[in-house]
């Protein structure tokens, strides 16, 4: 028992030995890599950072003849602690072991990667080290979690004016742009009614941001067709599976590792936003001027047009 418990405490290059199978393979290990970001569940931990301990090893399929000291037949470090980056960097989260998976997930990917082992540990949340390790082999990665990581689509995204949404054209436009083989996110602005008003910023944020949704699913009770949806899981199924959506937007501001920088009031801007972060194919800006984007192709439609 002594030493399952020093093994289960131990670095994940002990407990990778300690469970080989026989069978050869080559180890390389990532320790003590510590970063500050934004994580967790508890209120107390959003809009601060925290130091955040990575301890990786991954096994390998040990290289046959001579390796002639070339860098591309081998497992390179830096997948380790760029499949870190990656997931830290596209979307904030809340639970360690979402974060553990993404980055399992991530290394297995690569050819040489047989088995690897994550460890992660919040290093201020309290008088010791708060962490989570998983073990995950490449049998484990099926294909749902492999499409999840490659290429995302690149939808339409659509913003609508209040007038835009009480317009007759309303369902004439959603067939015109759901006939379009790009996935469809609908996206709508504030509501036109009185809104709750605090002197506390992010609590007002929060507020703005509800009543944004609450127009959201205004519209989904205009057209049964469009379905309400907060996060990127829910949005990659839901253009997977061809659905029109409207962008509830509080999960992923919130969440978000590079926030907006316009105020979500200017809900024209904040769809902006959205659309670099989803790498739309166009924003289409119905009732409104479409703001200038870097990334993304934007155009304009006055109310009165029928065709879009």
């Amino acid at each position: 028992m002594s030493s399952e418990i020093r093994l289960a405490f131990a670095h994940p290059t002990e407990r990778a030995i300690a469970t080989a199978d026989g069978a050869p393979v080559d180890r390389i290990s990532l320790r003590d890599h510590i970063v500050d970001v934004e994580i967790g569940a508890f209120q107390a931990e959003r809009g601060t950072r925290q130091r955040i301990a990575f301890n990786v090893v991954v096994e390998v399929q040990p290289i046959v003849g001579n390796i002639d000291d070339d860098v591309d037949r081998i497992l390179s470090y830096d997948r380790v602690t760029e499949a870190i980056a990656t997931e830290l960097g596209a979307e904030r989260l809340n639970l360690l072991e979402t974060l553990a998976e993404r980055i399992a997930d991530r290394i297995l990917l690569e050819p040489q990667a047989l088995r690897v082992f994550v460890r992660i540990e919040k290093l201020d949340r309290g008088p010791g080290a708060l962490g989570v390790e998983i073990v995950r082999s490449h049998s484990d990665l099926e294909g749902a979690a492999h499409d999840a990581i490659q290429e995302r689509p690149h939808p339409r995204v659509v913003y609508l004016t209040n007038a835009a949404m009480a317009s007759d054209h309303l369902a004439g436009w959603i067939d015109q742009l759901s006939a379009e083989r790009a996935p469809l996110i609908l996206c709508v602005g504030l509501p036109d009614i009185a809104r709750t008003k605090v002197p506390h910023r992010m609590a007002q944020r929060r507020i703005d941001l509800l009543a944004i949704e609450q127009n959201a699913w205004a519209l989904a009770a205009r057209d049964d067709r469009c379905k309400v949806v907060a996060t990127r899981t829910e949005l990659d199924w839901a253009m997977k599976n061809g659905q029109v959506c409207v962008w509830a937007p509080s999960k992923i501001v919130l969440d978000a590792v590079e926030r907006p920088d316009a105020p979500v009031t200017d809900t024209v801007a904040l769809t902006g936003w959205f659309a670099e972060e989803m790498d739309a194919s166009e924003l289409l800006v119905i009732g409104d001027e479409a703001p200038s984007l870097s990334n993304v192709s934007v155009r304009n439609k006055p109310i009165g047009e029928t065709a879009l």
